[in-house]
């Protein structure tokens, strides 16, 4: 019978004849597919970058939801299959139209309008950052993770922006609502389980709308006056005061060194009154005319003098003297 052998003479003739099966043939077909078998089970072997980690499936239901850096092995495909994500990487999302929209004039007005607490109408455009948090999650939970995150962070930055005055978020609270609508949007994705961890949501411009523009100018220039003149006046007082407070402790303590010194001088007078009364007891013809004496010489070198002699002569050098010394 010519042609090829029937599987069953192939079998009865061994494992050499051409026809037989290939785990019957020789050494050179199982070495193929030994080689084959290795090479399948080696492609299991994988490597994660530094800057990104891994989730592993099996047949679709994730088995390793958090992989980190390194060399790792998973089952070959189609039984495992490897996902890699740049969880370090910043991604970035605009809440209220980027800047480039906002000068060709494409923003859509009702996307960058809040209400404030005040019933106030104020634009803001807000820069949100980004990244992978949980990684399964991030993958398998949220079919679309941008807007979701957009979403919670506009719900969570209406909400805050509510309770304000419009006053405050133009000015002193825009720090204080960045960090708690962060905080607030990170609880609400977590209970999403979306798997994002938002980095930063910084307020870029607060401005008013067009319609309104004029009048929060005016508002605006007069809190910029208002807190110049505050300032001013201030500035006024810290100097005037403290020059102030040193003039009255200098008056203060002249009048205490003056009151001590007419109190010592007082003091004093009363003592030698005392005194020249002591004596004046003792010999009152000799303390008299001592004190006339004392007096004459302070009294009369201040007035002028004409000296008569017990004659009734005048001494006219003497006048003469006192014209001259004019």
């Amino acid at each position: 019978m010519t042609g090829t052998l029937s599987k069953l003479e192939a079998a009865e003739l061994g494992p050499g004849a051409p026809d037989a099966p290939w785990w019957k043939r020789g050494g050179r077909g199982r070495q193929a597919v030994g080689t084959a078998l290795a090479l399948w089970v080696l492609s299991g072997v994988y490597v994660v970058q530094t800057d990104r980690q891994a989730v592993v499936t099996r047949f679709g239901a994730v088995v390793e939801p958090r992989v980190y850096p390194g060399v790792h092995y998973a089952l070959p495909w189609p039984l495992e299959r490897v996902w890699k994500l740049k969880v370090r990487q910043l991604q970035r999302l605009v809440i209220g139209g980027e800047a480039a929209d906002q000068v060709l004039g494409r923003m859509a007005p009702l996307a960058s309008q809040f209400l404030t607490g005040d019933q106030n109408i104020i634009q803001m455009r807000v820069v949100v950052q980004y990244s992978v948090g949980v990684p399964a999650d991030y993958l398998f939970r949220t079919q679309n993770a941008a807007a979701t995150a957009q979403a919670a962070v506009e719900s969570e930055l209406a909400r805050r922006i509510a309770r304000s005055q419009v006053d405050a978020v133009l000015t002193t609270e825009k720090v204080a609502i960045q960090d708690e609508v962060r905080a607030a949007a990170q609880r609400r994705l977590n209970q999403y389980a979306a798997g994002v961890e938002l980095a930063s949501v910084n307020i870029e411009t607060v401005t008013a709308p067009p319609e309104a523009a004029d009048a929060f100018r005016d508002v605006a220039s007069a809190r910029a006056d208002t807190a110049r003149i505050v300032s001013e006046a201030e500035s006024y007082s810290n100097d005037l005061l403290p020059r102030a407070r040193g003039e009255a402790i200098q008056t203060m303590e002249s009048a205490e060194a003056y009151r001590t010194s007419r109190v010592n001088e007082a003091a004093g007078d009363a003592d030698r009154f005392t005194a020249v009364a002591a004596e004046y007891a003792k010999a009152p013809e000799v303390t008299a005319g001592r004190l006339y004496l004392e007096a004459m010489e302070q009294i009369l070198p201040k007035i002028r003098k004409l000296i008569v002699d017990p004659n009734g002569n005048l001494d006219l050098s003497i006048i003469e003297r006192g014209t001259a010394g004019k």
